[in-house]
């Protein structure tokens, strides 16, 4: 009796053992959905403008996400897989621009303009400043305007009526 309770046990043991070791090495060569997505997130839907996709639900995307599972299960890397699909349809399907060439103007413009603003910002707060410290000069008195001013002045005044 306990020599079957035994060999029961051990063969239970080693169907779990199977399972387990069966399931593991089957998720080891077929991608999860999550893995796919993870590609997807990096790459724009080929008919739908502006739409990343891992959401697009056009027939396209969907046969592109089944290609990726494809790629991912032979054993492609993530960046082989981008790098066909650039190659198929070119840098639009590229969620992120690449940053060589052309296309590195896109990273560095930002910084550019921010730092630009930043020293335009500073420049008005310097002129602000000075402004500030400068003294108001008092108002202008009849005493302080020359005898030949206030002529004038009155001249003209005459000259208006």
């Amino acid at each position: 009796m306990k020599l079957k309770l035994l060999l029961l046990l051990i063969s239970v043991a080693a169907a779990g053992l199977f399972i387990v070791v069966t399931r593991v090495s089957a998720q080891e060569t077929y991608p999860t959905d999550d893995d796919v997505l993870a590609v997807a997130k990096k790459l724009y839907c080929p008919v739908c403008p502006n739409t990343p996709l891992d959401v697009c639900e056009t027939q396209a995307c969907q046969d592109w996400r089944a290609q990726i599972k494809d790629q991912l299960a032979a054993g492609w890397s993530e960046q082989q897989i981008i790098d066909y699909f650039v190659e198929q349809y070119g840098e639009r399907v590229l969620a992120e621009p690449q940053r060589s060439g052309f296309t590195s103007l896109v990273w560095v413009l930002p910084i550019i303009a921010a730092l630009l603003g930043g020293v335009i910002v500073w420049q008005v707060l310097k002129s602000w400043k000075s402004l500030q410290a400068s003294p108001i000069p008092a108002s202008t008195t009849l005493q302080d305007i020359s005898p030949e001013t206030l002529a004038r002045i009155e001249k003209e005044l005459k000259e208006m009526e």
